[in-house]
């Protein structure tokens, strides 16, 4: 018992001495004394030019980049520079066998050459608030969970319409600590936002999915928008009449370059962690669910990886699905790797420990909180089975591409069925399922689609064996005698999901009569028969106790932060912006292994291979490293300097994201983690988490000297 104790009380201690863990709301910098940590680790600002609503500040140079990730203002004519990886999508749709802007990059020399991006916007926080009290206004502890969700419901729709009035803005109230707090965010969403440029795939996304989330890094990843606005300088949808927008603030850019020990902030929207889950989850999370997922996934990467390299027009097509199919395996698999390292579940163990010993102490503590851990225990004990359940539904049978595209037509059955449905509305939900097909069939490939098709399908039925399955499989075994292979081949030659020129001819002069042959439909079918497995085997049931975990751990949180009272827990990230702060660092993962904290151009020629796709490099990029043509990008030293290693929390959202000196400039785009820290999001290790960022000197060089897109250089504020 002493011997756990001791670990306990050395586990604690960890928790408190180290200022680089945290994802730390900007309003309160001043308030939880973090600004005082940043300035003692050498930060110069105050936390009124990080966060105001006074007067332009850091914040109005940082935006939420589509869904997920961030992007920062780098001129006064609305640029902005964010992850070629998060642009990576949109680069995508520009990109065909004739112009592979993948292959070959794209520089717009001209405001006049840059690319409309239907769909994509860019949101600026106006401000925040803390509105808890006015969200709890009227609950109590004693009411039930619907009566309380209502009130809050309501009280934030309140807050949100008031706070909007009759502005532009969009509003959001958010939950903080698991509903113990509550936040108001104003936002300004511009939806006017055009591809600028990006280097080629073989330097935005050097070394592919075998470097992703590892060091040392030498990926030029990086890509260039810019904001265009009404001649009022407001959000508006695309018009030629647009012009660039002109921001409170732009981030002026460092060159001088860093070197160890510098102070770092990371300024951006971090999407999301889990640092407070229990024991029982993180077993899950490491034995059920993880592995699941990444079997899974490794199946369609080596079906898709194969036909890839056969065809160019196939990798222009799969070359973003590929990308974010990688990107969730390899992160789990790390993350695995280091959960056991850290023995996260005994850690979570003892901190539990600790919680129950600070319960127990206090009637009034055992009163409130006593059970909480029991219960949530429980509770995870039921939701095991069912999460394994989860996941191969969601990975082998939602994996199917056609399988999941076939599941947009619901709504239309829906419609067909309802005698209330007039023809307009049939005819406006065809039309618009007509005009998405368009989009699916360019990036899809039947020959892959059938081979994942036939090993999910497989791979599910082995591993569910002696469970129940969707009915699908009977049929499977009762007329193909358990040949899958055969099985889809019948379906894939009958659906209309894989042929766009057949589903087109359905669509057309479409009827509520027509919506037999889509039921029937083979694809549909087997879209159908997962459905409704899972929503009568999974969804209510996982739905349930989720509500459950959800209420507990609203307890369980408010008693970790009434327990360390002397310390203030940061909040998990949910894709609101946050300031995270360490120093620029280099780390040992391993005995014996020791990483220094930077990369140079020397690495890129020292990795090429022509013969891999992800380590192919431009021969003029190679002139330029041959005559160190590097101009006032280059080190001290004279070598050009490519990526460099920090200590600061991230976690997914935060690609993109600036990576700024002590005075708050720009020195580099925040774009991964090590491999050996990307358990952060749910336990961070100070010794091994570390945040992987782009030199901004190199991507200023990629964009001079081998873009030659001097235009743009033009228009940054460069500080020597």
């Amino acid at each position: 018992m002493k011997h756990k104790l001791l670990l306990l009380l050395l586990f604690v201690f960890s928790l408190n001495i180290f200022a680089d863990e945290g994802m730390w709301i900007p309003l309160l910098l001043k308030q939880n004394g973090n600004i005082n940590k940043m300035q003692q680790l050498g930060c110069k600002l105050s936390a009124e030019d990080i966060y105001s609503v006074n007067q332009s500040s850091l914040k109005d140079a940082i935006v939420l980049f589509g869904r997920g990730c961030t992007g920062e203002l780098i001129s006064d004519e609305g640029l902005l520079i964010t992850n070629h990886h998060c642009g990576y999508g949109n680069i995508q749709k520009h990109s065909t066998v004739e112009n592979d802007y993948l292959t070959n990059g794209f520089w717009a020399k001209t405001k006049s050459e840059e690319l409309a991006n239907p769909g994509l916007q860019v949101s600026f926080l106006v401000r925040m608030e803390d509105v808890t009290s006015k969200v709890l206004n009227g609950v109590t502890d004693k009411m039930q969970e619907a009566e309380r969700n209502k009130i809050i419901a309501d009280n934030s729709s309140k807050i949100e319409k008031e706070a909007k009035g009759d502005t532009y803005y969009e509003t959001k109230v958010k939950p903080f600590y698991y509903g113990n707090q509550y936040y108001l965010f104003v936002m300004e969403v511009f939806k006017d936002v055009r591809f600028v440029g990006a280097p080629p795939s073989s330097i935005g996304k050097f070394g592919g999915d075998t470097d992703n989330w590892m060091w040392p890094r030498h990926t030029g990843d990086f890509s260039l928008f810019r904001i265009y606005a009404n001649k009022d300088n407001k959000p508006a949808e695309y018009s030629a009449d647009n012009v660039p927008y002109k921001p409170k603030k732009s981030l002026a850019i460092n060159i001088k370059g860093v070197a160890k020990d510098d102070f770092t902030m990371v300024y951006g929207f971090p999407g999301s962690t889990t640092e407070y889950l229990t024991s029982d989850a993180v077993d899950i999370t490491m034995n059920i669910e993880n592995p699941i997922k990444i079997a899974l996934r490794d199946k369609r990467l080596e079906i898709m990886r194969i036909e890839m390299d056969k065809s160019p027009k196939v990798r222009i097509q799969y070359s973003n699905k590929y990308a974010g199919i990688a990107n969730g395996w390899k992160k789990w698999i790390g993350e695995n790797r280091g959960l056991k390292r850290l023995d996260a579940i005994e850690k979570k163990k003892m901190l539990e420990y600790q919680f129950i010993e600070w319960t127990l102490a206090n009637d009034e503590r055992k009163a409130k909180y006593g059970t909480v851990l029991a219960e949530l225990a429980d509770l995870y004990k039921k939701l095991a089975p069912l999460s394994k359940e989860y996941e191969y539904f969601a990975e082998a049978g939602w994996g199917i591409e056609a399988v999941k595209y076939s599941s947009a037509f619901r709504n239309l059955i829906v419609l067909s069925n309802d005698k209330t449905t007039t023809d307009e509305n049939l005819k406006k939900e065809s039309e618009r399922l007509k005009n998405g097909a368009a989009s699916y069939f360019k990036d899809y490939y039947i020959t892959i689609d059938k081979e994942v098709c036939v090993a999910m399908l497989t791979t599910y039925a082995d591993a569910m064996k002696t469970s129940n399955k969707p009915d699908i499989f009977n049929y499977i075994t009762k007329k193909y005698k358990n040949n899958i292979v055969k099985y889809v081949d019948d379906i894939y030659a009958k659906s209309i999901f894989v042929n766009q020129e057949k589903l087109t001819k359905f669509l057309d002069n479409y009827s509520a009569s027509k919506s037999t042959k889509m039921v029937n439909d083979p694809i549909f079918v087997l879209m159908n028969s997962f459905a409704n497995y899972y929503n009568a085997n999974i969804n209510n049931q996982m739905a349930d106790i989720d509500s459950k975990i959800e209420i507990l751990m609203r307890k369980y949180m408010q008693g970790l932060m009434e327990m360390e009272q002397t310390k203030i827990l940061f909040p998990d990230a949910n894709s609101t912006l946050r300031v995270a702060y360490g120093k620029v660092s280099d780390y040992s993962p391993v005995d014996a292994v020791h990483y220094d904290y930077y990369t140079t151009l020397d690495g890129i020629i020292e990795k090429e291979n022509p013969d891999i796709y992800d380590y192919a490099i431009p021969q003029k990029l190679k002139d330029l490293y041959k005559t160190k043509d590097y101009g006032i990008y280059a080190n001290s030293d004279g070598k050009m300097r490519v990526c460099f290693s920090a200590a600061n929390h991230t976690t997914g959202g935060n690609s993109g994201s600036p990576v700024l000196d002590a005075y708050g400039n720009l020195i580099g785009i925040n774009f991964d983690r090590n491999w050996e820290g990307t358990m952060s999001d749910i336990m961070y290790d100070p010794n091994q988490c570390r945040n992987i960022v782009l030199d901004i000197r190199y991507a200023l060089f990629i964009i001079d000297k081998l873009a030659g897109a001097e235009n743009l250089i033009k228009e940054m504020k460069i500080i020597r």
